[in-house]
């Protein structure tokens, strides 16, 4: 598409509010850009706890509205991605000196019940003397609650909905930063910095849906000098190897009102968090701090029988969420519901707060202010689409693994589960005409091959490594430094034959 072209649509950030958007204006028929000013879903969007889920303890912040709606995204999102998202169960300790019993059953039946539950279990009362979830705790937690949520491979939710949108006629620009918006009266003129140098784009409206970034391109590329909406709260995580055998996850309470997960991770790890951090005025360097790791390892060590120490952590990630600044005095007060706010003055949509579960819903929600400025096309569609790989039953997954190995015998069941978890009908399109593991190109890291590193370059917008390793696929924390040493060199290499 030309740069004297027009768009309907230009959204600055691509992070999963800004990739859903995309999708779903370009679904309905609108002409859309999206300019992400480093990699997809490279900030907040990969820096979550990987759950699809209501929020249990937004019920007592009475959070309603927020939580109907995130548990009733469960099951849609679900079908929607039966290869990313999978149904998990909790297992949340009652510890006696903390929320009453009856207070925990009274939240976690209207949890049950306000989402619109079909197949997703509901909850269980768990003697943790008996049940397996007991073993790894301290004898002190005799007593539990079991409930449904949901898991995501969050940085594939965000590329998955960039493909969809691409597919559907969007350009997608990564590592593009929007420097310049200017409004006519008739049209913006965007001006932004790619690898090639500048470009210009124009467009009818523009969706500024820059996450923490989104005051800052207010204030920068708008001008608009006062702009102060979004409160930054680092949310960290902590990783450590297995420290139970079973794939349930757990839910914690803590003495200071949060709660913190323990969830497997991977096949070899346990993955722990989330704090909430305030986080200053700017973005800044993002990364855990010395206090967040001992809170979480003093956390998990209050559970489990053996005490997790910072020598455990074998990895730690950190993200910065914008949530709305709604005066709340407290970090983990302020509001997790996304805001929306059109300009008055000019065709521009912001996007401050939000949370992964209610993407879609928050995409809906902006589309039905850019049909109130461009005048509407097709309807509201994205409920029962799937996205990429996601076409086929929401519980057929281990019949899509069985199937790929019946095409592909040479693949491990190890290997075979992977590939269809993060790409789902897609893996047929990644392994080609493979009839043995030598087809495939060389190998980094155990599993990691030529081809699916060919593949996430050329059809999910991978340029380096950390693009695959810590967003696409999850394969960096124990990957050797010198099989990153070589993956670096073959992506140059295939940088280089195109």
């Amino acid at each position: 598409m030309g740069d004297t072209d027009t768009y309907d649509v230009l959204i600055v950030g691509g992070g999963i509010n800004g990739c859903g958007i995309a999708r779903d204006a370009a679904g309905r028929g609108y002409r859309v850009c999206l300019a992400e000013a480093s990699d997809l879903g490279g900030a907040t969007s990969s820096a979550s706890s990987k759950l699809i889920h209501g929020g249990v303890r937004y019920l007592e912040h009475y959070e309603f509205r927020l939580v109907r709606e995130a548990l009733k995204e469960r099951e849609v999102l679900w079908a929607m991605a039966p290869h990313i998202v999978r149904p998990m169960r909790f297992v949340m300790p009652h510890h006696k000196t903390m929320r009453p019993a009856w207070l925990l059953r009274l939240g976690l039946f209207l949890y049950d019940h306000i989402g619109g539950r079909k197949l997703l279990p509901g909850t269980n009362v768990l003697d943790l003397r008996e049940d397996p979830a007991g073993a790894p705790l301290n004898d002190a937690f005799t007593k539990g609650f079991e409930y449904s949520d949901c898991w995501v491979e969050d940085s594939r939710l965000v590329v998955l909905n960039a493909m969809d949108a691409a597919e559907r006629g969007a350009e997608i620009l990564p590592r593009t930063k929007v420097s310049t918006a200017e409004w006519d009266g008739a049209v913006w003129t965007v001006t932004m910095q790619g690898a090639d140098g500048a470009m210009t784009r124009r467009a009818r409206t523009i969706v500024n849906a820059a996450g923490p970034w989104v005051d800052e391109v207010l204030s920068g590329a708008m001008g608009q000098n006062n702009a102060k909406n979004v409160r930054l709260v680092r949310g960290s995580h902590v990783v450590v190897r297995k420290l139970f055998d079973h794939d349930r996850a757990y839910i914690f309470q803590n003495p200071d009102g949060r709660i913190i997960f323990a969830i497997p991770y991977r096949d070899d790890y346990t993955l722990i968090g989330t704090t909430d951090a305030e986080h200053g005025a700017t973005v800044g360097d993002v990364r855990i701090s010395p206090e967040e790791t001992a809170y979480l390892c003093d956390a998990a060590s209050r559970y489990f029988r053996e005490p997790v120490t910072s020598d455990d952590v074998v990895w730690t990630y950190s993200g910065v969420r914008p949530l709305y600044d709604d005066g709340a005095s407290k970090a983990q007060e302020a509001t997790r519901d996304y805001v929306i706010r059109t300009d008055d003055t000019r065709p521009l949509v912001n996007i401050f707060g939000g949370k992964i579960t209610t993407f879609r819903r928050l995409a809906e929600s902006v589309l039905g202010e850019v049909e109130t400025l461009l005048g509407a096309k097709s309807p509201a569609w994205t409920r029962g689409a799937v996205l990429p790989g996601g076409d086929f039953p929401v519980e057929g997954f281990d019949d899509l693994v069985t199937s790929l190995r019946s095409d592909y015998g040479f693949l491990s069941w190890p290997l075979a589960t992977r590939l269809c978890r993060f790409y789902g009908t897609r893996a047929w399109s990644l392994l080609g005409d493979a009839t043995e593991a030598g087809d495939l190109g060389p190998v980094f890291g155990g599993t990691l091959t030529g081809a699916e590193v060919i593949y996430l370059m050329q059809s999910e917008w991978a340029q380096v490594p950390d693009d695959i390793l810590f967003r696409r696929t999850r394969l960096g924390i124990d990957m050797p430094t010198g099989d990153v040493a070589a993956l670096t060199a073959f992506m140059e290499s295939i940088r280089n034959s195109t």
